[in-house]
Order: C-alpha cells, then sequence, then structure tokens
C-alpha cells in the first residue's frame, strides 16, 4: 500500500507542475468551448443553461487530456519500475490483457471525445456549437464499448453477473452487450454529470477510491496502479476545477473517464456496486433520459429543465451548495457500494 499511495502522490506532483502551463497552453491554442460569441450565436438552444454558465465563457476545455496523458505514460513506467525492483507483481486476469482493456478503454474514449471538442471548438463550416452528430458519436461509442466488452469477455473470461445475497449467473454472450451497454451508459451519464465546477471529477474520486480499496484487497496490482495514477492526477486537476473552474475536462475527459469507470467496475466483478457508487451519474442520466422521453411521447416537460443539477439551479440552489451535497450523497452511495461489494463472493476465473 505504500507505493501506491507513492505512485498517487507522484502522479499528483508531476500533474501540478504540468496544469499551469498546460491551462496557459489552451488560452493561446484558444481550445474553449464556452465563448462569448459561441454563446451569443447558440444560446437561442439552450436558454437556462447559457443563464447559469454565461459566466464560465472562455474557461479552456480539455483538462482531460493532460490527466489522460500523465496516467497512460506514468502506468507503464510504474510497472517496469515495479518488476525492475522485483516488487511482486499479482493478477486476477492475464496481466497484459488486463492492461491492454483499461488502457484501450481510457485512450480510445479520449480521442472520441478530444474530437467532439474539437469540433465544438473550432467551429468548422461542417459542424455546429454541439460537436459531432448524436447519431455518429454514438455509433462511435458501440464500436468502441463492444470491442472492449468483447475483449473482457475473450481474453478476461468474464462472462458473470453478480447479484448481491442471491448469487452468480452466468450469462454466455449475453456478456458482450450488457457490458458494452454499461461502458456507454457511464460514458454518457458523466458527460451530462460534468456540468458544473467539480462536481464529475470530484464524484469520480469518491468512486474511484472505493473501488481502489477493493483492487487493492483481492491484490490486482495492475489496476491497483492505475487507480493509483489516475487519482493522483484528478486530485490535482481538481484543484484547477473546482468553482470557480479554470479548466474544465471536456468531453475528451467526461468520455474516457466515465467508460474507464464502468470497465474497472466490470473488470472486478462489481456491476452492481458500480451502480451504487456511481449512483449520482445514474440520476443525471436517469433524469435526462426521462425528460426526453416525456417530451417524445407526451409532447411536453416532465422538470422544468434537466439534468437533476441543472434542475437545482433553475430552483434557486447555487452552484458550491449543488456540488458539495452531491459530493456528500456520492460519500454514501460509495460506503454503501463498497459494502454490497464486499459481502459478494464473485468467483474470478
Amino acid at each position: 500500500m505504500a507505493l501506491l499511495l507513492g505512485l498517487l502522490l507522484l502522479s499528483w506532483l508531476v500533474s501540478s507542475i504540468l496544469f499551469i502551463p498546460f491551462i496557459r497552453l489552451l488560452y493561446k491554442w484558444k481550445f474553449q468551448r464556452l465563448t462569448q460569441k459561441t454563446l451569443d450565436a447558440f444560446n437561442k438552444h439552450t436558454p437556462i443553461f447559457d443563464r447559469f454558465h454565461q459566466k464560465k465563457a472562455g474557461t479552456p476545455v480539455g483538462g482531460g487530456l493532460l490527466v489522460i496523458v500523465i496516467t497512460s505514460v506514468l502506468f507503464p513506467i510504474a510497472l517496469l519500475f515495479m518488476k525492475y525492483f522485483w516488487v511482486p507483481i499479482t493478477s486476477v486476469y492475464p496481466l497484459i490483457s488486463e492492461i491492454k482493456i483499461v488502457i484501450c478503454t481510457f485512450i480510445f474514449f479520449g480521442l472520441l471525445g478530444f474530437i467532439d471538442d474539437a469540433k465544438k471548438t473550432f467551429i468548422l463550416p461542417s459542424s455546429n456549437f454541439f460537436g459531432l452528430r448524436l447519431r455518429y458519436k454514438l455509433i462511435l461509442e458501440i464500436l468502441l464499448a463492444l470491442i472492449v466488452s468483447y475483449w473482457l469477455m475473450s481474453d478476461l473470461k468474464i462472462n458473470i453477473f453478480n447479484i448481491p445475497l442471491i448469487g452468480v449467473v452466468h450469462m454466455g454472450w449475453i456478456y458482450i452487450p450488457f457490458a458494452a451497454f454499461i461502458i456507454i451508459a457511464f460514458a454518457n451519464a458523466f458527460n451530462i454529470t460534468d456540468g458544473l465546477d467539480g462536481m464529475a471529477s470530484g464524484i469520480l474520486m469518491i468512486a474511484l477510491l472505493a473501488f481502489w480499496f477493493i483492487s487493492a484487497s483481492i491484490l490486482d496490482s495492475p489496476l491497483s496502479v492505475f487507480i493509483a495514477l489516475w487519482l493522483g492526477s484528478l486530485i490535482a486537476f481538481l484543484y484547477f476545477n473546482i468553482y470557480p473552474a479554470r479548466i474544465f475536462l471536456g468531453d475528451v475527459g467526461a468520455l474516457s473517464f466515465g467508460a474507464t469507470l464502468a470497465v474497472v467496475g466490470l473488470i472486478l466483478g462489481k456491476a452492481p456496486a458500480l451502480v451504487i457508487i456511481g449512483g449520482i451519474f445514474i440520476l443525471e442520466v436517469t433524469s435526462s433520459l426521462v425528460q426526453l422521453l416525456w417530451k417524445r411521447f407526451f409532447h411536453k416537460k416532465l422538470f422544468s429543465v434537466a439534468p437533476l443539477h441543472l434542475w437545482l439551479q433553475f430552483n434557486g440552489w447555487s452552484e458550491p451548495k449543488i456540488v458539495m451535497r452531491f459530493w456528500i450523497i456520492s460519500i454514501i452511495f460509495a460506503i454503501f457500494g463498497l459494502w454490497l461489494a464486499l459481502i459478494s463472493k464473485v468467483p474470478f476465473v
């Protein structure tokens, strides 16, 4: 555990040093989704959103990119360091396959988000303020999620769903679309939740601490090291992302972090616990989905505005108040989800 804590501190230190010049670089590149010009041009689409976010115009996006790069670079270096100094590396699954799945999810969903951010930031003649068309973005997400889900089943031999207090259900090939759905759901849920300064990254930090405890308890070195490095860089990012934010994650971070959180839960065999630990993400995406379906079938809004955090803002809650209370609720969710995970015995293959 001392080594893992040291890696977390190393990742935090490297990220803390690099974030200030990185933020300056984003300003120089004008990598800013919300500028006054774009808000004025597109406020007819999202008037309530713009009312609460106009003061954030000009804040750069893309903070998730630096977190991805630092974590992905330090991860293999840390494992090689452990091997060189004869530090035991234990894994529940084949080592290379587990590393491949985690890193590919982290990077490729990040690349998809980066493309979306770029199209939102540099408004090209063939694009608009909202980035990639939803259908194209969803198709790419489905393809990536299906590939990762296939690897989970073929390489790691995971095809089970563990129901707490009941037992394990062997799903066979149904596991692939099941896992893909969870990955896509969390990628988009995180993206929707990432609407207030420090909210999504803070909730993610709490969730990762719970899964870090689980991975360390079963002696899964690759996952424990990866989460430690991810946490360290995320804490450094959060320093600059809390209210008032100096930088946003962007879709590059949101899609990557949501999908990778889902994969971590699936690798650990804790899908039900994942839903509880990531409960705020589920509430946020559910509120948006219910609003969308209600408008489609009943031709009116169920809520004045969605998702949940924007509805609370609309009803007079201040941004820091929403964020802090969501963090507190996330801590309770994480403790409950961790309890569920610990009472569930999963036969790893």
